[in-house]
Formats: C-alpha cells, sequence, structure tokens
C-alpha cells in the first residue's frame, strides 16, 4: 500500500446535525466498502502466494518480524505479534512473531541484531529510518513485506488517500495472512485428518491433500470470500450502532472539550486497537487537534505487578482508580463482551462517574446485556479477526465524529 495523503480537513464542523452526522457515517462506510473490494479483488492471487511463501518459511524455522516506530505503526505490529503467537482458533499452532517497535530503540539495530535469513519482515509505515530497516533485512535473506512504499519485495498498494482507510486493509490483510497460511502449512505437512476444528475456516482441506495450485486457488477464493465477510460486518455494525456512536462522539467531544481524558483498554489483540485508539487522539493522521488521552495497556511493568499480586481481573480497574477523574471517558475494548478485566473496569469506572464506551462482538456479551457502559457499539460476529477489523472501523469513525460532533 501507498502512504495515504490527509484528507483535508472537514469544514463547517461546528454545525453539523445528527443528519448531516448519519450522512457523514454512510459516505465513511461506502468509502470503506469500494477501497475494500477494489484492493482485495485486485490482491488476492498475490496474498494466496504470499500465504504459501511465508508457510514454507516458517517450516524452515523462520519467524515473522513486524516493524513500526510511530504509535499507529506500533499497534500494528504489536497486533500481529499477538495473532500469531497466541492464536484463538483451536487446534492452530502458535507461530513465531516479534514486534520491533520505536521503544526498542532504532529499528535497523533491531533488525540487524535478530533477523535471520529465513524470517519474514512486515513493515507498516514509510520513512527512512523504516525503509532503511526494510533493506536491511532484505540484505539478511528475509522475506520482506509492506503495507507502504518501504521497498520491500511484497509491497501492498491501497486505493484512496484515507490513511484511516489504509490501515483497516492493512489490518484485514495481516489477519487473513495469519488465517491463510496455516492451510499451506497444512499441506505441507501432506496431512490427510482434514481441518480439524478449524474446518468451518478452511473446508477445501477435507480429503486428499490437493497439488500446490490447486491450494493457491482455494486460498485466493477464501482471501475474495474473508474480503465480503468484513465488509458486510462493517456495514451492519455501522448501521445498528450508529446512533451509539454519534451519542458515544458527542460525549466524549463535551468531556475532551472540559479538559477531560480518554482512558483506553483492551486485552490481546483489542489491547493494540486501544493503543491505536490513543495515537489517533493524541495524533491523528489527518492534522485533528490533539486530545487528552491514556493507554492503560501500555505499561507492562504496571500490568505485571497488578496481575501478579492482584489478579489480572484488577488490571484496568485499578489503573481507574489511579488515574480516573469524575467526568473521563473509560473506552473499553472486548471481542466477546464479557472480558473478566473489562467488566471490572467498567464498573469501577460507572462508580467513579466515568463516561463509558464499550466496543463488543458477538452478541455483546455481559457488557451489552447488563448495560455496563453508556454507550455499547457491537460488531455481531464470532469470528474474532473480523470484529477486530470492524472495531477498527468504528473507532476510526468514532474519531471522525469527535472532531464533526463539536458545537
Amino acid at each position: 500500500m501507498t502512504t495515504p495523503a490527509p484528507p483535508r480537513p472537514i469544514q463547517g464542523t461546528d454545525c453539523y446535525s445528527q443528519g448531516a452526522l448519519h450522512g457523514r457515517v454512510l459516505e465513511l462506510l461506502e468509502r470503506r466498502t469500494d477501497a475494500n473490494e477494489r484492493f482485495f479483488g485486485a490482491e488476492a492471487e498475490r496474498i494466496a502466494r504470499l500465504c504459501e511463501l511465508m508457510a514454507e518459511r516458517f517450516a524452515r524455522g523462520g519467524r515473522l518480524l513486524a516493524l513500526g516506530a510511530s504509535p499507529q505503526a506500533r499497534s500494528d505490529a504489536r497486533h500481529v505479534a499477538v495473532e500469531f503467537v497466541h492464536p484463538v482458533i483451536v487446534g492452530k499452532r502458535a507461530l513465531p512473531a516479534l514486534a520491533l517497535t520505536g521503544e526498542g530503540g532504532q529499528l535497523g539495530r533491531q533488525v540487524e541484531l535478530l533477523a535471520e535469513p529465513d524470517d519474514i519482515a512486515i513493515a507498516f509505515e514509510v520513512g527512512d529510518e523504516v525503509a532503511a530497516a526494510v533493506a536491511l533485512a532484505r540484505a539478511r535473506g528475509c522475506v520482506t513485506v509492506a503495507t507502504t512504499g518501504a521497498g520491500a519485495e511484497w509491497e501492498f498498494r491501497s486505493p484512496g488517500d484515507d490513511p484511516f482507510v489504509h490501515q483497516e486493509l492493512g489490518e484485514t490483510l495481516y489477519h487473513v495472512l495469519w488465517e491463510l497460511v496455516h492451510v499451506f502449512l497444512e499441506h505441507l505437512g501432506r496431512s490427510e485428518r482434514g481441518g480439524g476444528a478449524s474446518s468451518f475456516l478452511y473446508p477445501f482441506l477435507d480429503g486428499e491433500a490437493r497439488d500446490r495450485e490447486a491450494v493457491v486457488a482455494d486460498v485466493r477464493d477464501s482471501v475474495l470470500a474473508k474480503a465480503a465477510e468484513i465488509a458486510g460486518l462493517r456495514a451492519e455494525t455501522l448501521h445498528t450502532s450508529g446512533d451509539e456512536l454519534w451519542a458515544a462522539a458527542g460525549a466524549i467531544r463535551g468531556a475532551l472539550d472540559e479538559g477531560r481524558t480518554v482512558l483506553a483498554f483492551g486485552n490481546g489483540g483489542s489491547a493494540t486497537d486501544a493503543t491505536d485508539a490513543v495515537a489517533d487522539f493524541r495524533a491523528a493522521p489527518t492534522g485533528w487537534p490533539a486530545r487528552r488521552a491514556l493507554d492503560l495497556t501500555e505499561d507492562g511493568a504496571i500490568l505485571t505487578a497488578l496481575a501478579n499480586d492482584i489478579g489480572a481481573d484488577a488490571m484496568f480497574a485499578r489503573q481507574l482508580i489511579a488515574y480516573g477523574r469524575p467526568g473521563d471517558i473509560a473506552l473499553a475494548l472486548s471481542t466477546s463482551g464479557n472480558s473478566t478485566s473489562i467488566v471490572a473496569a467498567l464498573r469501577e469506572a460507572r462508580r467513579r462517574g466515568l463516561v463509558t464506551v464499550a466496543l463488543v462482538g458477538y452478541d455483546g456479551g455481559q457488557v451489552a446485556s447488563e448495560r455496563l457502559a453508556d454507550h455499547v457499539i457491537v460488531a455481531p460476529s464470532e469470528h474474532i479477526p473480523r470484529i477486530q477489523e470492524a472495531h477498527a472501523t468504528a473507532l476510526h469513525v468514532l474519531r471522525e465524529l469527535v472532531e464533526v460532533s463539536g458545537g
């Protein structure tokens, strides 16, 4: 993907009515639907062949190195690492992936120290530092992939110039790579046991092992099917939760205008979504004003201390006790809606007078059924990667609505 230029600022944002906001949401949805169809329609074959190549590297003991220096790119690098190392599909193997981010020092130096010839390097931004790191990884013999013009062998170009859409397409891309690399790992093993617990994702694995080109064709079709799935879920989420998004945006904008702070949190992939949300509040790629926000998933010392000494359920609630003030915004993310650490944090936020906003999946889980947040946005799916992709869209739309909802 090429790095998109920021879209022009929205004019006249102080006079947006709810009807105008609704129209804006539909416009944002249409932009994503079009970009999603164009991108995956053009790239499905290449994505399938990249999955094949990655599987060969993993089978030889290679690792995936995810590179990101900026706050937004760091969230993607961490998301890649957690998805590959901690597979959410029963029966799928953990695959080695490392997030090499700005906190670890200069990216090229990290690549120089850690990259090995059978590794795969994937980058999420442009700039001299990232390009140098990609070039070094390539010289080391790594397969190089980029969602930007960073000089990788496998470049993926995003249609349009919206940086939020660019990021959403990148997230779907690396989710699809993670999901479908297992198909080729199965094929390389000449497995005849079928897809096992993941057969609902890969029905074509049942029966005899097929020749490699047939598998590539099946994976290409699966890429297109997954792209269609997220397009449908994205539309359903924005349509069914539109009122909640508008109301949440207004509440957040009002709180921020009074000097309050957004405190975001989640677990696993949802933790990286919280990181991205905070990055977009602090330094939106669109050039909007910087807003006060804290990432409660950021400090490993605090998280591990709380998990070790009190229990993982208290990881976010305890931080809300320390940092939260009446009128602040607690922004919670949970694919299930049942995470005990999220439930505990939302209850604590309520007790302390914070505005509460939650993005959840499935049927909303406990968060929705018990209305544990003032504003609940539901991505109605049981497929975790698609839920997270829909959450990314909802967060980006929410961020824009915060700017256009001011009076």
